[in-house]
Parts: C-alpha cells; structure tokens; sequence
C-alpha cells in the first residue's frame, strides 16, 4: 500500500483513475480474495453460471445451490443443567448417582476448572454468544434489566449466536428447554420476536420462557406459540417436564436424522432441572429415602473425600469451612431436620431423573449410529446450587424469598407432598452449600467458585482418543470457539449485514490431545450483583459483597468501596481456601487494577448491587406503558409481564358477564398458579376473589349467589402503599352493591407474579390458584369483557358500608 500510495503522488491527475482500476484487483489478489469462507454471514450468492437465451430450448440452467457443512463436522450437542453444584453429580465425587453422565465421562474428559457467572441468564447468554454476559447485555437476569448497555436484556445482533452461525454454514438447529434469555418484555404475542429462537438461529424450539418453570404444569411454547405439554395416556401423576423435553430432544433427532442423516445437527438441550421448584414423580424420591439424614456438614465432608479418590480435586485441596451464616445441621430441630432430609431427598431424586433423561437423548444418538461424531458438551450447572431456599427450606420457594415464614409443623404435615404439584419446594442453604464442596458459597455468589466453577464432560469418540481429567481453567464463553474450531467454521466477521463484536472466548480444542498443555484462557473476569471477582495467571481476587443469596429484599446497606478483597494462589490453591491479601498486597492491588480494565472494556460499569429495586418493570421497555385501563376478552392468554400491572398498587377488576339459567361457575381472571398469583372466579354461583401468597392463601367469598342473566362483577383492591410487598383491603360488589370485604397483610413484591404463569381470562392455565378447583376450570357462563383499571377505585355509596353491614 506505502508502494501505491507513492505511486500516486508521482501520477498526478492520472492517479486517481488508475487507483480505481488498480486498487480491486489488489485486495483480489490479497486480503479480500483471502477472506475465509463463511467469515460473512450469509455468503454472497454464486454467479449464475448457466446460459440464458430468448427461451428454455437455447438455453442452459445452473444448479440451484444447498449450503452444506464442511466435510466431517460434527454434530454437537450441548447439554446445560440448571443450579447444580461441583459436588452433586457422582462423576464428581457427589452422593446422587448420575450413571450417564459417568459413562460419557469414561468415554471422554472431564473440565474441572470450568467456570460461569454465577446465574442463569448471564450464564445462557455468554454460552451462546461467545462473550462476556456484560458484553452482551446480560449482566444480570432478564427480568432485573436497566438501560446501562451491560444490563439491558438486549443481545446486540452485533454478537449473533452460535446457533445463527452453524444454521448458515449447513446444521439443522433445535432449541429445546429452558430460554432464561428473551427480554422480559417480548414475551408476548405482540412480540416482537427478534430475540426468541427462532429469530437466533434456532430451526426449532420447544421449551419455556423464564427462569424457572413448574415441572407438573408448565408455560410451554413450540416455536412461538403457546401450547400446552402432551402427558401421554397411561402416565398421568408421573409425566413432568424433564419426560417432555427429552421425549421432544429424541423425537428431533430421529425426524432429523430420518430425513438429512448426513446433515449435521446442533441441538441445545436446557432442560431447566435442577432449578427449583424441585418437582419429580414420587417413585423417585422413594429411591432416596433416608439417604440424607446424616446432613449437610458431614455430607461435606464424605464428598470431599471422594472426590479426592476420584481425582477431581488434587493432593492437598483443602475442603472450605461453612460460613457462620449457615446453621450447623446438628443444631436444627427435629422437625426441621425432617424438613431438610426430605428436601434434599427431592432434589437428589430430581437430579437422578435428569440424568437419566439425557442418557435417553444419547440412547437415541446411538441408535441412529452417531454417537461417534457428534461433539457432547455437559455442563453440570450454569452456576453452582442455589441458596435461595433459606436457611430451612421451603414448601413454597417464592413465598419464602419474598419474607412468609413458613412452620415446620406446615411441612412436616405436607411431607408427602414435597416434589409434587401442590408443593413448590426448594431445599435449605446448607444443602446447597453441601452441594458446592468444596468450595465457599454458591449460586449469585460470582467471587467465589462455588457460585462459578462447574464441572463439565466433553466427548467426541471420532476425535477425541483420551481419557481422563482436565484442569485449563476456562470459561463458558470458550464453548463458541471450541464449536467453530470443531466444525471448521471461521469467526464470522459480518452476520445478517451487521458487522460482529469479537468473540472474547478462546478455542479449548487444544487441550483435547494434551492433558499438560498449557492453559490459553490467561485472565477472566466475574461480576454479578456486586460480587466480583478477576483471575490472572494463576491468581485470583475475590469479594463477596454484603447481601447474603437467600436475602432476596433491597441491595447491600455496605457500600462497593467498604468491601474486603480477598487474595488467592489458585496454582497451589484449588479450593479458593487461603488467602494471601495480607501477604501479597501488590499483588492483590496488581488484580484489582486489572478487574477494572476488564470491568471497562466489558461494559461492567456501572457496578449494581441492587435487587429488589431492579425487579420494578418501571426501569423496562414496556409495550403497555403508560396505560392504566386494559380490556380483555374471553379467551385471552398473556404473559404475566404483558399482563396489566396490578402488583403494589390498587386496582379494580370488573367482569361483565351473562349467567345461564341454571348458573355457571368457573374462572373469570386468574394469573399465577400453584406458586402465588390471584384467581377471581365463581363457585357454587358464588363470586370468590383469592389470593395466593403463602401457604395460606386468603379468600373473599360474596355472601350472595348470582342471580341469572347479565351482572357485573367489580373487584377493588386497595393497596396500603409505603413500598413492596406491603398489605391490601380486598371488595366485592355484585351490580354496585357491596357484597363482600376482606383483608391481606402481605402481597407479591416482585413485577410478576410467578415465572412461567400466563394471565388468563376465562380459565386458569397452567397449575391452579385456588384450591377450589382443578385446572383450567373454564367458565360455563358468557364473559362480554374484563377491564383492568389502575389506581384507587372511585368510591362510591355502597364503599361506606362496612363487613359488619354486609353480614
């Protein structure tokens, strides 16, 4: 070019003219004529190279052209487990027998110096991308999201998928379980869908939207459509959604491999166990009966020296203490000690089952013959277990973050009912700290490894010829590059006319063949909530920042600046046990440096240690904002967070209905489910207003049964204001005429009532609200509409009377 460009000056006028000529057929002969195939997504259509004439019979066709993958790529299959810790699966080292993850084991290598960002969405997020969740909008759940460029929700389409990479260069591409990624806010039918699967690179999706999803009754989607999970016969009360998405991963692959058996496929396989709530048929929670009672220290301590045996730990790994704020399981009750056994014999038991639906996933890539060359990831966890089930556990897990005490005596009467439809159960902290051995805290907890460091299994019997353990330390952004490098795909450098972010992960193909070669991930940082952490060379900084996991309220009271940084030699310290702050100061100031060149360069900043506050939908894009009365219709079926927002503040809900001559009951509105939620509805012609938060849920019955024909029906809540969560006067009037009042002293805090539940007018999808009936109880009388209005109801007459008057 220095060439050119002298040639230029000395040409004159003429320059320009030749440079024009000349300067296309130099960066044909160079840079551009040596641009990888596939680095620009979609490649540039071939020129016609058949003859063209006045009609057919002078003229000669080309042949119509099919992306195909590049010769000898590899199906791949990635497997992510939800809030399962280092020291749960027995592959490494865990009590829960997991033989098929055991056997992928044997037949391939197992990372233990893997890491992710301690939560599901970040987590989900990088895996598919390639880079840091801050990178790509995702420093935090989809549903805490804020207008910093780290924390929108919105993966850029500068920083396309996998998925989109491997659809365009020749794989068949399915999306099957858990997608934690849509922005909260396009979970409609509105859309729009630019961030759902099918808009990713995904051919095929079948799955739920969410963090979390009741396994008996849950939110399903195929494709974009809502739709609810197929139990086949015979198998009612022991079908959940770990049976559904694995049936749906097999039913793929052999349609996929009927049809193209030479066409690669990806298939991304979330099946969204083992996240509370802990749901799995009772035949097998049976099989793990008592095997618990000697609780979660000394659990400790018997993984720990397994996993010492097996080899995933090294010689001299120091097993980490339980932190004061963890009850010692020996100074539970008796009662609670049940409690916690039996908890944590729902989780194992869940765990059990998981394991055993992807060994059918894999059953049935053997028995289409192609195990050999297809690339298995199994990711055990996409951030270690989680603490949020309170230091004693919980029937319902989503009443007892948001501040419901819940009586051991409750559920020791409800035992039985542990891991079944009516519960929502989630197993104590110390359970989830066991499940982390052996390293310090767990899930959200992004300075230290039990909250980041996952095992993972990669098998690849065509490629991979080794056995045994690896210890790089990487990260799970590394998974993109390893899968192009597999598959011979370039980086893609422009996809769908937007020129791409580089991928921050490294190829981990290297350490396929070389058990001692040297690790090229050299320096990661980790952020989440406050929590942070930067590893460099070998060393590693943490602090932990103030609010405990389980604390689901307000953020830290302890200011960012007034944490304590902690040191680590992670060479000689593979627990995270020692630190070194005081004794390598430089070192520790060296690290903290560098966290914050990583912290600017990944769109970290601002740090947010806030939680409750970053729930409000206020701080979102909303398609309804600024409306404040909604009207429905019957049949309507909304995502909670589509849906009016009714939650902390008052509201009316009228129904304007026609009832038969013989009466009709059913439900008129309802959102949430078995979890908590509200359901307004008629029993025995009788108009109910119930609402569910807690073990207990409260209930406003009319005193009066309808009379036929028209009525309308009016709800009016009265929120006592000062915050979330807080207390609210419930009345029911029939045709202006109060008929019934009533009284909550605590309400759902957060911005939606369940994860995966829907607002449904006309019927209660999903699990049921109310006791007083089963799913979906339709409504046998006529809804005209339902009308939402925001704000105090306007009084009227009738509001001056009191319960007493009414009675």
């Amino acid at each position: 070019m220095d060439t050119i460009a002298l040639q230029y000056r000395r040409l004159g006028l003429l320059g320009p003219l030749l440079i024009a000529l000349v300067l296309p057929a130099f960066w044909v002969g160079n840079t551009w004529a040596e641009a990888p195939r596939h680095a620009v997504l979609p490649a540039h259509e071939p020129a016609f190279k058949g003859k063209i004439g006045r009609t057919y019979r002078e003229s000669q066709p080309d042949k119509i052209p099919i992306t195909k993958a590049p010769a000898g790529a590899p199906n791949i299959l990635v497997i992510l487990i939800d809030d399962a810790g280092f020291g749960s699966w027995s592959t490494f080292g865990g009590q829960i027998p997991t033989p098929n993850l055991d056997r992928l084991a044997k037949t391939g290598l197992s990372y233990t110096r893997f890491h992710t960002t301690a939560l599901c969405s970040p987590t989900r997020a990088a895996l598919l991308t390639g880079r840091n969740h801050h990178s790509v909008g995702t420093g935090v759940v989809t549903e805490m999201g804020t207008a910093y460029p780290g924390y929108s929700g919105l993966a850029p389409k500068s920083a396309a998928m996998v998925s989109e990479v491997l659809r365009q260069s020749g794989y068949s591409t399915a999306f099957i379980g858990k997608n934690h990624n849509v922005p909260d806010w396009e979970t409609s039918v509105s859309g729009p869908f630019d961030r759902w699967p099918g808009l990713q690179g995904f051919d095929h999706f079948y799955g739920f939207i969410g963090g979390e999803a009741n396994q008996w009754a849950p939110g399903i989607y195929r494709d974009h459509q809502r739709v609810e999970m197929e139990i086949p016969k015979g198998k009612e009360g022991r079908y959940t959604l770990n049976d559904a998405l694995a049936d749906e991963t097999v039913s793929y692959i052999y349609q996929q491999k009927s049809v193209t058996p030479d066409r690669p496929f990806f298939i991304y396989y979330a099946p969204g166990a083992t996240h509370a709530p802990h749901h799995v048929p009772r035949e097998w929670i049976d099989k793990f009966k008592g095997q618990f009672d000697q609780g979660w220290d000394r659990y400790r301590e018997e993984t720990f020296r397994r996993q010492l045996k097996l080899g995933v730990i090294p010689p001299g790994t120091k097993l980490t203490p339980r932190p004061k704020e963890i009850p010692a399981y020996d100074s539970l009750t008796r009662d609670q000690k049940r409690v916690a056994a039996r908890l944590m014999e729902a989780f194992a038991a869940y765990t059990a089952q998981t394991d055993d639906e992807v060994g059918r996933v894999l059953d049935a890539i053997e028995q289409v013959g192609h195990l050999n060359n297809t690339l298995v990831f199994w990711i055990i966890g996409d951030n270690g277990a989680s603490m949020e089930g309170t230091p004693f556990g919980a029937f319902n897990e989503l009443a007892a973050l948001g501040g419901i005490r819940e009586d051991p005596v409750f559920i020791v009467q409800h035992l039985d009912e542990i891991g079944g439809p009516k519960a929502y159960n989630h197993f104590p902290v110390g359970w989830a700290w066991a499940m982390n051995t052996p390293f310090q805290w767990g899930k959200q907890v992004a300075s230290h490894f039990g909250g980041t460091r996952n095992p993972m299994v990669i098998a690849w019997p065509d490629r991979i010829k080794q056995r045994g353990i690896r210890t790089q330390f990487h990260h799970v952004i590394d998974i993109v590059p390893t899968i192009l490098e597999a598959a011979k795909i370039p980086k893609p450098k422009e996809v769908n006319g937007v020129r791409q972010k580089p991928i921050e992960g490294v190829s981990m193909m290297y350490s396929f063949d070389r058990a001692n070669a040297e690790g090229t991930r050299t320096v990661q940082y980790f952020e989440l909530l406050g929590n942070r952490g930067i590893y460099k060379n070998g060393w590693f900084a943490a602090v932990r920042h103030g609010r405990l996991p389980w604390m689901m309220g307000l953020g830290s009271s302890v200011g960012l600046d007034e944490d304590t940084w902690e040191l680590y030699d992670l060479t000689h310290d593979f627990s995270q046990s020692d630190d070194l702050a005081a004794k390598h100061p430089r070192r520790l100031e060296e690290l903290q440096q560098a966290f914050w060149v990583e912290a600017k360069q990944y769109q970290v900043l601002p740090l947010d240690d806030r939680l409750a506050e970053r729930f409000n939908p206020a701080l979102r894009p909303s398609l309804i904002e600024g409306r404040t009365v909604f009207t429905y219709y019957s049949g309507a079926r909304i995502s909670d967070s589509s849906a009016a927002p009714t939650q902390n503040r008052s509201h009316t809900i009228t129904a304007h209905l026609d009832i038969p001559q013989d009466g009709a009951d059913g439900v008129l509105v309802a959102v949430g489910g078995v979890a908590g939620g509200f359901s307004f509805h008629i029993k025995d012609k009788h108009p109910v207003y119930e609402y569910r938060f807690g073990p207990v849920p409260t209930k406003v019955t009319s005193s009066e049964p309808l009379a036929s024909g028209p009525n309308v029906i009016r709800m009016e809540f009265r929120y006592d204001g000062g915050g979330l969560g807080k207390g609210a006067t419930v009345s029911l009037f029939v045709n202006d005429r109060k008929v019934a009042a009533g009284r909550l002293d605590a309400t759902i805090w957060t911005g939606k009532y369940s994860a995966d539940e829907t607002f449904d007018i006309g019927a209660d999808t999903g699990s049921p609200v109310s006791d007083d009936y089963a799913s979906p109880n339709r409504f046998g009388g006529t809804i005209k509409k339902v009308i939402v209005s925001l704000g105090e109801p306007t009084p009227t007459v009738a509001d001056q009377k009191t319960l007493k008057d009414i009675e």
